[in-house]
Order: structure tokens, then sequence, then C-alpha cells
């Protein structure tokens, strides 16, 4: 029997909850050990770009997954808290005039249009580096080569190889560079790497995250990495084609921008339909992966689930 809706919901918002209250106060005006000051106008950048919105979709993955595993859910949640500062930072940049060039995020104005672009690019470097200071710290678990191979996960799923490189990848296809700016048609393999790297890298930090700290063995990592390998790219269909088929006030954000900016997307490329029907094989992939393990999995199995209904 699969897990009601009301009790993942709440399952949902409790991790939510517990996030915002970490980021409170990881973004709080105390100082930490090797601080000089921190910044009033820059802290207020920071707290308007990591508080008051989203899902925190990642940390109850990584939480949800580390459960799976046995891993103390505190530490969990400490270590969800520094991959949602990641995801925060990435936003706050993609939003800036230079790359999407959006005004509104979670249905508020951006970070760049609240303050101004140079303390947007300084909010977003600082919730980046405060994320990796989080990871390392010896509350996440008391062995550091535990600590070594979060902090190294979340270093290779954010940069280049990653949610970076996938950026890049996603402004190249934009026509962005060279002398003729057009958009480039994009194979569906093409879409499927940067795709797998600017939205999915992170999405798959996540439950391997909680593999990691659970010291889980090595056949339940390999059933989380596949499970997050295919909800990671289940995710940014069931994203594209919202951006097409929602408004901006159901999205929180601009809609109809991947059209507008030429993005390469499944949904342009396979059409609506064909893109629905591959959002819906990879999240029955997701939940094939998850096959080996019995009901401690089912918080896992009704994510991948709500991933595909965001999209319907």
């Amino acid at each position: 029997m699969s897990i009601e809706e009301n009790v993942f919901q709440s399952a949902l918002a409790d991790t939510g909850a517990a996030i915002e209250a970490l980021l409170d106060q990881l973004l709080s005006e105390a100082r930490l050990p090797g601080e000089t000051a921190r910044p009033e106008k820059l802290l207020a950048a920071m707290r308007h770009g990591a508080l008051g919105g989203g899902k925190r979709l990642r940390p109850f993955l990584l939480a949800e997954s580390a459960s799976l595993c046995g891993a103390n859910r505190n530490a969990a949640l400490l270590a969800g808290a520094a991959l949602e500062l990641v995801h925060c930072y990435s936003l706050v940049h993609d939003d800036l005039p230079a790359m999407d060039n959006d005004d509104l995020r979670r249905g508020r104005p951006t970070v760049h249009k609240v303050f101004d672009d140079a303390m947007a690019i300084l909010a977003g470097d600082s919730l980046l580096t405060l994320a990796f200071d989080v990871m390392a710290r010896p509350e996440i678990h008391p062995d550091a080569a535990i600590r070594l191979d979060l902090v190294r996960g979340l270093a290779r799923a954010s940069g280049l190889g990653g949610m970076a490189g996938g950026q890049a990848l996603d402004l190249e296809a934009e026509g962005r560079y060279g002398a003729n700016k057009t958009p480039q048609a994009l194979s569906a393999a093409a879409i499927r790497r940067l795709q797998a790297m600017k939205t999915g890298a992170l999405l798959l930090f996540a439950v391997e995250a909680g593999g990691i700290l659970g010291q889980a063995p090595e056949a339940t990592r390999k059933a989380l990495t596949a499970y997050g390998q295919a909800t990671g790219a289940a995710f940014q269909i069931a994203d594209d084609i919202l951006d097409v088929e929602a408004d901006t006030a159901t999205l929180g954000k601009s809609a109809g921008k991947d059209v507008e900016q030429g993005k390469g997307t499944l949904v342009a490329l396979l059409g609506l339909d064909a893109a629905k029907a591959e959002r819906d094989r990879l999240a029955r992939s997701a939940l094939e992966a998850l096959s080996p393990f019995g009901l401690e999995a089912d918080m896992l199995r009704a994510t991948a689930r709500f991933i595909v209904q965001r999209g319907h």
C-alpha cells in the first residue's frame, strides 16, 4: 500500500519547516569563529534568496534516503540545509540579467531586483561558500572521512561537471556565444546530458548523500543512484511541462521562459505528449530502483509520484 497524499505532504512540510529553521539560524547575525563581521546588506540579500519559499525537495530526498540507510535525522537535516544553500545560490545567480533574467522567484521579486546585480552575485557566492562550511561540520558525522565524501560529492554535483557545467551548456545552446547568436538544435541525448548536469546532479547527490551518511552497503548505494538519476530526469521534464502549461501565478516565477529563450528541452523536441510519456517512464524506473526495499522506502516512492504529478 502506498503512502497517502496527505501523509506525504505532511512529511514534506515538516522537513521543509525544519530546513527553514536551520537556514534561519545559519543566516543569523551571529558571527562564526574566524568571521570578522557579517555585513547587514549582504546578509539581508542572502536571507532573501534562501528563506521563505520552496518545497525544500532536495533536503527532503537527502533526509529520507538517510533514514532508509539508518542515519541520524538531525545530521541529515543539517546536510540537507547545506545542500539547499547550494540550490539557493544557483537560483540567485540564474535569475540575474546575464543568465535567465527573471524578475520573480517563488512569487517574490528576485534578489537582484530587491537589491542589485552586484549584491546578488555576492549573495550567491556567500551562500555557496557557507554550504561547504556547513557540510564540513562535525555535527553532520564524527568521521572526517564521511564528511570529506559529502563535501567532495557536493562540489562535483554543483561545479564544472555538474550544475554549473550544465548551466554553461544551456547558455551555449541558447546561442549566447559566437558570431551567429542563434539557438542550437540539440539532440535528445544532448538535452538529457545537459539536464542531468544542470538539474539532475543536485537531486542525485541528495539521495547519494543519504547513503554516504548511513554508510550503506554498495548494493543499497547503487539502488539509490539509479533512483536518483531517474528522479532527477523526471523532475526536469515535469518542470519543462509546467513552463508550457502553467501560468506565472502557479509557478511563482515567469512562465513560458523556455520557449522565449529558445531553450533545448524534451518538450520542445518531442512534443508535450511524448515528453509526458518520457516523464512517466522515468518515474516508473525510479520506483523499480526501489524494489529491493520494503515499506521503509515508501516515502521515496511517494516523492517520485509527487514529481510526476507536478506536471499534470
